[in-house]
């Protein structure tokens, strides 16, 4: 990865799809959790498209991989090329003020975090991944720039409240099955899907605006999409605040559904009296 990070990005980006092609063939236990996920979300989609859109989705994630060394490595000024930010005045326009950037997991999400970290000091939770070599690595990558802090979900939320409350943005990534716990079943494209309710309690808890950000990976590099303060949120009740938020995720999956996270094994948590789908 070290040595790739050097390449232009378009010859770049032809390893990392051809990487990904390589993790669809051999990745069999994945390959089938992306069908799994898309056949749920897209019941209506012929096999021949759902088999074709799980494989532009992994050419997307190899991409996504491979191009992380530029986060590792690459100079500010190459990052700054390469991933531009639409709407930075939004989260300016706040800057005294508690913010949540909504993030869901589109594959140039780590994109989207390094290079806000070169403007803000921010904050966030990781999960911790199996292999302690590459969990290392993509710590130090995603602190790399700035004084921002990062929290593994062991630790809970209680650290991160206390940095977004001095003023720090929490980059918040609400869309995993995380098991039962603090969590609701609302729908994901039509099925019940094990949804934590975080975001409503963190708004409530801190006054906090809400601010979309969407991370779009294109030919010439990603777009960080920071869209505008959510308006009457939170609402009514925790429930229609979930519900809101997955709406808007599914809206921004349709828009460019090869580059949602398909991988993830999103209704592992199923309600109860229901069959497991994986």
């Amino acid at each position: 990865m070290w040595l790739l990070h050097w390449l232009p990005l378009p010859v770049l980006a032809v390893f990392g799809r051809a990487f990904g092609r390589l993790l669809c063939v051999f990745g069999r236990q994945r390959r089938q959790v992306a069908l799994t996920n898309l056949g749920l979300c897209f019941p209506a989609l012929p096999e021949d498209q759902k088999s074709a859109l799980a494989r532009r989705h992994f050419a997307a994630f190899g991409r996504s991989f491979i191009e992380r060394g530029l986060l590792w490595w690459a100079s500010p000024a190459r990052i700054r090329r390469l991933v531009k930010i639409e709407g930075l005045e939004r989260l300016a326009a706040l800057q005294d003020k508690p913010v949540i950037l909504l993030v869901p997991h589109f594959v140039g999400l780590d994109m989207g975090w390094t290079r806000l970290a070169l403007e803000r000091d921010m904050v966030s939770i990781y999960a911790n991944q199996k292999n302690l070599l590459f969990n290392a690595a993509l710590y130090r990558g995603r602190l790399r720039f700035g004084g921002s802090e990062l929290f593994s979900r062991q630790e809970g939320t209680r650290r991160a409240i206390k940095a977004m409350k001095a003023g720090r943005p929490f980059y918040y990534l609400p869309d995993m099955d995380y098991g039962e716990r603090d969590t609701i079943f609302v729908p994901f494209f039509g099925v019940p899907a094990a949804t934590i309710t975080g975001l409503s309690r963190l708004a409530r808890m801190t006054g906090a605006a809400v601010l979309p950000v969407v991370t779009r990976m294109t030919d010439q590099g990603y777009v960080v999409e920071i869209g505008a303060p959510w308006v009457d949120y939170p609402g009514a009740s925790i429930e229609t605040d979930t519900r809101r938020m997955n709406a808007f995720i599914e809206a921004e999956i349709l828009k460019m559904p090869e580059q949602y996270f398909w991988l993830h094994k999103r209704f592992k948590t199923r309600p109860p009296g229901t069959n497991k789908v994986y």
